[in-house]
């Protein structure tokens, strides 16, 4: 079972030690972006990527000091991340074998990374999947990527006992892996909270539920479809009536 996560806007700068990290295995292709952002100045970064002027100049500072070894300026991408995905996930608390565990079955999806393992070493950017950021061949960053995503992720479900893939990612980055050529069963877990008198999608709560969700099959160990109908973390609860072979729902309150 493998288990996709969207990254995170909100970023945690201080250095975070963690022992047997990662490189992120495109990171040649990361280099190829950020060769292509560094060509925009604060006003013209704004523009396309619809910050504020501060931001515009942060990130403009940031690619000046990217570079392809991660050997500075860099921390986990599951700790790099800081919004409420992450903080459900919790990654801080993982065991030894649950970090292993997490390398061997957690992947976040990136604009500029394409795909990372929780453990992969990061430098602080922003870039969202969505961005329209051409290239010399590419138009945006889902042509970019094309179907290295795919390839990778059928290449480690074709591992596991179980070709499962947990999408716990947003619809923006999920677009960035090919369905037509993914060989693993997709589920969708959706988390809805009793809200006016119905039951409703409430994505603040449903983001931090997708990282309880995450933690929940990386600490339980979970392999098979059916072994998540036990979560009920934070008071979810599994219903059977409204729940699909693709999707999964999961009521509160």
């Amino acid at each position: 079972m493998l288990v996709l996560l969207s990254p995170a806007k909100k970023l945690n700068e201080e250095k975070q030690f963690e022992d047997n990290c990662t490189i992120p295995i495109f990171a040649e292709n990361s280099e190829k972006l950020i060769k292509s952002v560094r060509k925009y100045n604060s006003k013209k970064l704004g523009e396309l990527m619809k910050l504020s002027p501060a931001l515009s100049d942060l990130n403009v500072d940031r690619y000046k000091n990217w570079d392809l070894d991660h050997t500075n300026d860099v921390n986990p991408a599951a700790l790099m991340f800081n919004g409420e995905v992450y903080a459900g996930l919790d990654a801080k608390s993982f065991s030894k074998l649950e970090k292993v565990r997490a390398q061997n079955h957690l992947r976040i999806l990136s604009g500029l990374y394409g795909l990372l393992k929780p453990y992969d070493l990061i430098h602080p950017h922003r870039l969202e999947m969505g961005t329209k950021l051409k290239t010399e061949k590419n138009n945006n960053l889902y042509e970019f990527w094309g179907d290295k995503i795919v390839d990778e992720i059928n290449e480690i479900t074709s591992t596991y006992k179980e070709d499962i893939l947990v999408n716990l990612a947003s619809n923006e980055y999920f677009k960035s892996v090919n369905k037509k050529k993914l060989n693993a069963t997709v589920i969708t877990p959706v988390f809805k909270d009793f809200n006016n008198g119905d039951y409703k999608t409430v994505m603040v709560y449903a983001k931090k539920a997708r990282g309880f969700m995450a933690s929940y099959i990386i600490k339980n160990k979970i392999e098979k479809i059916d072994d998540l109908i036990g979560f009920d973390t934070e008071g979810y609860c599994y219903n059977k009536e409204v729940s699909t072979e693709s999707e999964m729902v999961f009521y509160r309150g």
